[in-house]
């Protein structure tokens, strides 16, 4: 479809929530209606807009939502999108409805989605990174990643406080999945003596520095920020060090979706903002298959191939900054 023809444009979150993704939703259909388009929400994403879950949406619906968290449009993961017949039935819904154009808030199987979604039926599909694991290749940070990342510094925070008093090690497990940007930059923000990611396994030789560099004379306490992980999570390294240094008390705390919560960060609402406009601007040059980023302070446009199947490294200079400071 030509860029002139697109009259009506559909947003929708989809996958986990992420602090900052009303902020977008915010940004998308007020610049929307700036330029002329109509708006239109999905509520539920991808489901959603299977069951035709549509309403019009105006400035008025999304006004005083920049500070929330959560999305006001819910989200949904769907199985039956990942099927022909279900992204057929998202299509004639799309058609009933009149959009021509899709914005999709999310992370890397949201984006998946629009792509597979937009080669099948040659819609115009712009993604944004919502997503608090920073996972996306071509942006430096996602949507809600910067309020996570100070969840989980706050919380550290204060579990350096009962792991001081009583000369503890602590395992801190936060989010991340295959991808270690929360833990190795929490545990740098909180001063914690190891990050354990999934880009840098860990094997029996560094727990054992891990431990000789954090429990020692000099300190009576040790945070160590884990990845999650379903076989080496906080638990798993907990257990190890229990049955090979019996004489250290541990204690393991899982922030699990406390993280995702709350008010999103001025830095969150800036990006989502800034990322949202890009989006209508990228819709009104024609752009299509693409997701909006932001690298070297500059919006920019991935391609949605790239963006969810190259990998987004880790700088090894994070990895020396918290080895360094950590002795």
């Amino acid at each position: 479809m030509q860029p002139s023809k697109i009259k009506c444009i559909g947003i929708l979150t989809s996958g986990g929530d992420a602090p900052g993704m009303n902020a977008a939703i915010r940004a998308v259909t007020r610049s929307a209606i700036c330029h002329g388009f109509s708006v239109k929400g999905i509520y539920r994403g991808y489901e959603g807009l299977i069951n035709g879950e549509i309403k019009d949406f105006t400035t008025e619906n999304v006004s005083n939502i920049i500070q929330t968290g959560g999305t006001i449009l819910r989200t949904a993961r769907s199985k039956a999108f990942e099927t022909p017949e279900g992204k057929q039935q998202a299509y004639d819904q799309m058609v009933k409805h009149g959009i021509d154009a899709l914005v999709v808030i999310g992370g890397d199987g949201s984006l998946t989605g629009a792509r597979d979604f937009a080669e099948m039926f040659d819609v115009p599909c712009v993604g944004l990174p919502g997503t608090i694991d920073n996972d996306l290749y071509g942006t430096y940070s996602t949507i809600g990643y910067d309020t996570t990342l100070n969840t989980i510094t706050q919380c550290v925070d204060k579990i350096r406080d009962t792991a001081h008093s009583h000369e503890r090690i602590f395992f801190v497990e936060v989010m991340g999945r295959d991808a270690g940007f929360l833990a190795q930059n929490s545990a740098i923000a909180a001063g914690a003596e190891a990050a354990i990611i999934p880009e840098y396994i860990t094997n029996s030789d560094q727990l054992v520095k891990f431990m000789e560099r954090g429990i020692r004379k000099s300190k009576k306490s040790c945070i160590v920020i884990v990845s999650e992980s379903p076989k080496c999570g906080a638990m798993h390294y907990a257990n190890r060090v229990k049955k090979e240094y019996p004489q250290f008390d541990v204690r393991v705390s899982i922030l699990g979706h406390l993280q995702r919560g709350g008010s999103p960060s001025a830095y969150d609402r800036i990006l989502a903002s800034r990322l949202g406009v890009g989006a209508i601007e990228a819709i009104m040059q024609g752009q299509r298959n693409i997701m909006i980023g932001i690298r070297n302070d500059e919006v920019v446009y991935v391609p949605l191939s790239a963006a969810i199947s190259r990998e987004k490294p880790i700088s090894q200079e994070l990895i020396t900054v918290l080895d360094e400071l950590s002795i």
